[in-house]
């Protein structure tokens, strides 16, 4: 099965508005789209967890390797003209969201690029969705909107500029955080923080 669809996330390219990105609107493959949905863990909860709390099933799993592998690693170093070798890599999943969440914000200073690819099938849009800021007080007046549906992917170069956040709203929501961070302690800490906030409201795929 193929997973990434790799003809279009090598051809994208970094926009700089408001901070550089890149976002593609249909990073997978449409089988892969319909195993990663069947595949993906159940989170009834907010927060991040890590993939030891919230265990992808084989799909999902060879999907994680694509993103971490040397070829789509290529990818963002292309895009964004940054080298990240020996940058470890720090994978987690969310499935639901809180009147908490997605309050604006720039990313911890451990991170050096953050992708999110959304795997929310039949998404409407509107509430929930990611917006890229010119300002932190700047929510209504967004410079990107980045569709939250299945398959669109977005990463982008964590600054002290880069404000993001998305609109009040609750219920699930599928999301697959990969980061490339500066250092093998901020990978460390990092997976801890997620174990250790994890809850026992996760079940395995199935």
């Amino acid at each position: 099965m193929n997973g990434l669809n790799w003809q279009i996330l090598e051809s994208a390219v970094l926009r700089r508005d408001p901070f550089e990105h890149f976002h593609v609107g249909n990073a997978l493959s449409a089988d892969c789209a319909a195993a990663v949905w069947a595949d993906y863990p159940d989170i009834r909860d907010s927060g991040s967890y890590s993939l030891s709390d919230a265990r992808p099933g084989p799909a999902l799993k060879a999907l994680i390797a694509d993103l971490e592998s040397e070829r789509f690693k290529r990818v963002v170093e292309r895009v964004f003209a940054i080298d990240l070798r020996d940058r470890p890599t720090l994978v987690t999943l969310r499935g639901h969201c809180s009147e908490r969440d997605g309050k604006v914000h720039t990313d911890s200073r451990t991170k050096i690029i953050s992708l999110l690819l959304y795997l929310n099938r039949d998404w409407v849009g509107g509430e929930g969705q990611l917006r890229l800021l010119r300002a932190r007080s700047g929510f209504d007046s967004q410079a990107v909107e980045i569709p939250a549906g299945m398959g669109s992917l977005v990463a982008f170069r964590r600054s002290d500029q880069s404000w993001h956040g998305h609109s009040r709203y609750v219920g699930p929501r599928k999301v697959l955080q990969l980061n490339y961070l500066r250092s093998t302690r901020a990978s460390w800490i990092g997976g801890l923080r997620h174990r250790l906030s994890a809850l026992s409201k996760v079940r395995p795929p199935g």
